[in-house]
Parts: C-alpha cells; structure tokens; sequence
C-alpha cells in the first residue's frame, strides 16, 4: 500500500465504509414495486422492516399518519449525515458544512417571514430542518432591520459571508426578503461551486455541473 492510500484510510478509510453502507441501503425497485402495492400505511411500515431501514417506525403507535413517517425519515436522514460530519476531516468536513447551509438559508428566512406575521419563536423552530440548526437561531425575532439582523444575530454563523453583500439598511418586508433569500442562495452557491472546484478531481467533475444548473 503506497503512503496516500494510508493516510487515506486514516482520515476517510471509516467514512468511505459507512457510506458504502448507506448506499446499499437505499431502496430497490423491486423495493417501490413492493411499496406501491401496500394498502395502508401498517403495511409499508411492515414492508419496511425486511429493509435497512429496520425498525425506524417500531415504537411509534397505530395509526401511522404521513407526517410521522415524514418526521421518522427525516430524523434518520440526520442522525446518520451527523454521524458522518463528527468523524469528517478537511476537506469533507467543509463539503458537507456547505450542504447544511442551504438548509440554514430556508430556516433563516422561514423564521424572519414567521415573526413579521406575529408568529411566536417557539412555534417556529419545531418546523425548521434540523441540518439547518445553529444556536442563534432562537434571537432572529430581535432584529427589525437586516443591518440588525447581521450584527445581532448572524455574524457568528457560518452564513455571515454570503449576508454581507446582499444586506441593506431597508427594514424588513416580505419582498426584501425574497430579494434576501435569492442573494444569499446565489452567494452560497457559487461559494460552493468554487469550493467544489478548486477540489478537483470527482468532486469537481459531477458537483460542479450540478451546482452549474442550479445556480
């Protein structure tokens, strides 16, 4: 074994296995074909058990409702990419740090455009993705203009170089922040299309076309 494919599974050898993993855990066709022919949700559920997303839905109580499911899903989905991000190293801790912040982006606004309606904070977090969770979340509610918004609350996320060019002294309305919510995903990007790039290699050769079409 030459030097880099050491080092290579000092820092990724784990990670690189447990993605493999995950990805033979992703539903077959024969999977959807199965699933598709399922009458209520208890036979999906149990449908469900023979693949590896075992006994996700075991302790929830009949009957099953679609938002559960949706919850259950989603809660796997973030335990397992946290999983990856604790044990991640540069690069790949900063790569999936850029896949958090567009969820951080839709939680921001969601929050912003909550609060204009008088909508309690505490009604508001419960319905934000958990990959776009950060601490300062909860004092979004104090700031009344964007330049606020910066200062008091986002400066110290990871978010803050993508609000510095796209904030302005205007107070908050629903249109600012549309305008907000489009500048700040078209910085971030193209921050990660320059990351991905600069990457090389695979990285650059399938994320940079992806990010192309969607930026």
């Amino acid at each position: 074994m030459n030097s880099s494919g050491f080092m290579f599974n000092i820092d990724n050898g784990y990670l690189e296995g447990l993605c493999r993993g995950f990805k033979c855990g992703i539903l077959k066709q024969a999977d959807y074909l199965n699933l598709v022919q399922c009458e209520t949700l208890e036979d999906l559920k149990l449908h469900l058990q023979g693949t590896d997303y075992g006994s996700f839905l075991a302790n929830e109580p009949s009957p099953l409702s679609v938002s559960v499911i949706d919850d259950k899903l989603r809660e796997k989905l973030v335990i397992e990419f946290q999983h990856m991000r604790n044990h991640a190293v540069e690069p790949l801790s900063n790569f999936l740090d850029f896949i958090t912040y567009g969820y951080m982006i839709d939680n921001i606004i969601l929050l912003i455009t909550g609060t204009l309606h008088q909508r309690p904070i505490s009604e508001l977090i419960p319905k934000c993705h958990p990959l776009g969770s950060f601490e300062q979340m909860e004092a979004i509610h104090v700031a009344s203009t964007p330049a606020e918004l910066y200062n008091a609350v986002l400066v110290d996320t990871p978010l803050a170089p993508f609000f510095v060019d796209c904030i302005s002294e205007q107070d908050l309305d629903e249109m600012n922040i549309e305008i907000i919510r489009n500048t700040l995903y078209k910085a971030y990007l193209e921050a990660f299309y320059n990351f991905c790039k600069n990457m090389g290699g695979a990285t650059a050769d399938v994320m940079c076309e992806i990010l192309a079409v969607v930026k």
